[in-house]
């Protein structure tokens, strides 16, 4: 499990770290919260632990850029503010767990291993799989064959959209107002080419084409 620490007191966090580590865990450091950020916007984890009192950036806008992100990584927060207030701000700041201190190590091993648990159960449901292809919704990451593949933003959506209806006939009103929420037909190819260059993404290199086109009726996603 790898694993990100956001802790200003350097004392506090090399005993977190040496112990963390000693029971197999990774762990990465940061001692303030700029750094924490970059950190974790740009690096996987698995949960991360975050002081809410850190300089530069704070524990709660840590979170709370995160989550606009949509980045669901389950954060345990650490903090000496212990009120139910300051529980409460902490959980609807998009913290999954608060953990008053001082505490007991036992404690957060068990709270880090339940927030693991709870992100594992998340990232399983957020995958889908249709033949070689993979879309992560969290990871916001496509892949075929263990390739990547870079997608624009609609031809994730619109991508998306057609694995969670795999085999299924996609019509053009279906895609127009599924993927841009267009409850009418602007007359326009849009969907057409956006599905010409998801097609290119997708299949341009592999033997067997994954998605189809029905004449008269749309596209389908199959094997």
């Amino acid at each position: 499990m790898k694993l990100l620490l956001i802790e200003d007191d350097l004392q506090a966090a090399e005993y977190l770290i040496k112990s963390l580590r000693d029971i197999g865990y990774s762990v990465d450091h940061s001692s303030d919260g700029r750094d924490g950020l970059e950190k974790a916007t740009q690096r996987h984890y698995d949960v991360i632990i975050a002081d809410r009192q850190l300089p530069h950036v704070d524990g709660l806008t840590i979170i709370t850029t995160l989550r606009e992100r949509n980045d669901r990584t389950p954060v345990l927060i650490l903090s000496a503010l212990g009120t139910v207030d300051d529980r409460v701000h902490g959980l609807k700041a998009g913290g999954d767990d608060y953990l008053t201190k001082p505490f007991a190590f036992a404690e957060l091993l068990a709270r880090i291993e339940a927030l693991s648990r709870r992100g594992t159960a998340l990232a399983e449901s957020s995958r889908l799989k249709v033949a070689d292809l993979e879309l992560d919704l969290l990871a916001r990451k496509v892949t075929r064959a263990g390739q990547n593949i870079d997608l624009t933003t609609k031809e994730f959506q619109l991508l998306e959209f057609l694995m969670r209806r795999p085999g299924q006939v996609v019509t053009r009103t279906m895609l127009l107002e599924g993927v841009w929420n267009l409850h009418f037909d602007p007359q326009t190819n849009i969907t057409d080419v956006h599905m010409s260059r998801l097609r290119n993404a997708v299949d341009k290199g592999f033997s067997r084409p994954l998605i189809h086109t029905v004449r008269g009726a749309g596209y389908v996603l199959k094997e």
